[in-house]
C-alpha cells in the first residue's frame, strides 16, 4: 500500500472515531486562553483517566492528530511531552504512543490522612510548610481540569504519626472551592464538608520514588531512602475536580494495606 492511500485510509478510519469527535469538540469548546497544547493535553488525559483510552492502547499518531484537530503537530508533540512527564503515556522507539499500562488498585474508603492514621491506632499530628494561594503547576492544573496559570490553594505539610514524621503531603484545592487556605486548620476534608464540597468518588495512583535530600531531612531519614508515593484525585457529584492531593511516605515506616474478598 502507497503512502499516500494508507493515509488516506487512517483519516476514513479516524472519521468517525469517538476518542478524536471526544477531543476535538473539548478543544472547540474550550473557552480559556491555554495554550492549545496544554488544552489537548488535558483533554487526552481526561480521556485516559475515563478509561476511554486504555492502558496499552495506542494513541492517534501525531500527523492524525494535527489534521483532525486543525492544530500543528509542534502543539500535538508538546502535549504529548506533558503527558509523558506526567507518567500517562510512553513513547517507545519505532512505535506510536501508548497509554502507560498501570496496576490500580481501588481503595474503597474515601478517607484523609487523619482518619487513617486514627484507624491504625496512632496519633496525627501536623506541621505546616505552606498554605496559601499560588498559580497552579502545569500537573496541578490538569488533575483539577482548570485553565493553565489558574490560582490553586495549595497546603503542604509534614504529617506524623504518634510524634515521628511520616508523610510530605501537598494538596491542592480551586479557589472556587476553597477561597481561603486559613479555613484549613487541621482536616482539609472537615473543611470541605463545612463549604458543602465533601469529596463524592475519587481515585488513587500509587508508585514508587526515593527521598531528594530536602524530603529526607524533612522526614528525619537517609537521601535516596525508599518513599510510596499516592497520588489523589477526587470530584464532586457533579463532576468537578474538588481535590488533587501528592503524599510522599517514607516507605520504611509506612504500607499500604487491603482487604480482598472474593
Amino acid at each position: 500500500m502507497s503512502q499516500t492511500t494508507q493515509q488516506q485510509t487512517e483519516n476514513s478510519a479516524a472519521q468517525g472515531d469517538p476518542l478524536l469527535e471526544r477531543l476535538s469538540t473539548s478543544l472547540s469548546e474550550g473557552d480559556d486562553h491555554s495554550p492549545i497544547y496544554m488544552r489537548l493535553a488535558m483533554a487526552l488525559a481526561d480521556a485516559i483517566d475515563t478509561g476511554q483510552l486504555g492502558h496499552g492502547r495506542s494513541l492517534p499518531g501525531e500527523r492524525l492528530l494535527a489534521e483532525r484537530l486543525n492544530i500543528s503537530r509542534v502543539s500535538v508533540r508538546r502535549a504529548i511531552a506533558e503527558l509523558e512527564s506526567d507518567g500517562r503515556v510512553s513513547r517507545r522507539h519505532g512505535a506510536r504512543t501508548v497509554v502507560q499500562t498501570r496496576v490500580r488498585k481501588s481503595l474503597p474508603n474515601l478517607t484523609g490522612f487523619s482518619a487513617d492514621i486514627r484507624a491504625r491506632g496512632m496519633e496525627p499530628s501536623f506541621s505546616w510548610l505552606f498554605r496559601g494561594a499560588v498559580v497552579g503547576t502545569m500537573q496541578e492544573t490538569m488533575a483539577l481540569g482548570l485553565p493553565v496559570q489558574s490560582e490553586v490553594m495549595r497546603l503542604i505539610r509534614v504529617r506524623r504519626a504518634d510524634g515521628i514524621p511520616i508523610a510530605l503531603e501537598r494538596a491542592v484545592v480551586p479557589i472556587s472551592i476553597l477561597p481561603d487556605a486559613m479555613l484549613v486548620t487541621q482536616s482539609l476534608y472537615e473543611t470541605l464538608a463545612s463549604l458543602n464540597a465533601s469529596p463524592h468518588h475519587g481515585f488513587q495512583r500509587i508508585r514508587a520514588d526515593v527521598m531528594s535530600a530536602t524530603e529526607a531531612e524533612l522526614l528525619q531519614a537517609a537521601p535516596a531512602t525508599p518513599m510510596l508515593v499516592a497520588d489523589r484525585r477526587c470530584f464532586l457529584e457533579d463532576g468537578r475536580a474538588v481535590e488533587f492531593t501528592e503524599t510522599r511516605y517514607n516507605g520504611k515506616v509506612y504500607d499500604f494495606i487491603a482487604d480482598l474478598h472474593m
